[in-house]
């Protein structure tokens, strides 16, 4: 449990000095806006489609380390996937900070994996899958604020 927590560390400390896919997308096809009141994390996602396929993906934005860092992987885990595989792909990144039942599979998570240790800290699961909700009302082509709470 130790070197996941060391991995942890270094992988969340790593994304939020230099993320990925950090800034906005000119031209982008969708994006949405999220908003974590809690912690006062603050981020848009921005999308472009190639047909069902997310082509293009970056975001813009404040928070805290687990915010940023989560939405740094997250655009590199979805990025040439599908709609469908980014769907689930989400849903298998919120069971793994939400069920403490969630088996873990590192092979489909991969650098997500070291998010597991989150659903220990009920208010940082916020903090973790505020860039996921963003980006699924960006690919839904929602117009609203996208809210934690």
């Amino acid at each position: 449990m130790s070197e996941l927590r060391d991995l942890y560390q270094e992988v969340i400390l790593d994304h939020n000095r230099r993320p990925h896919n950090f800034g906005e997308l000119d031209g982008a096809d969708r994006h949405a806006d999220g908003y974590n009141p809690l912690c006062g994390d603050r981020l848009a996602v921005y999308v472009n489609l190639d047909g069902d396929r997310i082509s293009e993906v970056s975001f813009l934005g404040s928070g805290c380390a687990i915010s940023k860092a989560s939405a740094s992987l997250m655009t590199d885990a979805v990025k040439g996937r599908t709609l469908g595989e980014a769907r689930g792909l989400f849903e298998e990144f919120l069971a793994l900070v939400t069920d403490e039942a969630a088996v873990l599979d590192e092979a489909s998570l991969g650098k997500l994996a070291v998010f597991a240790g989150v659903r220990d800290y009920p208010t940082r699961v916020k903090c973790a899958s505020l860039a996921w909700h963003t980006l699924r009302a960006a690919v839904e082509d929602r117009h609203e604020v996208v809210s934690t709470e």
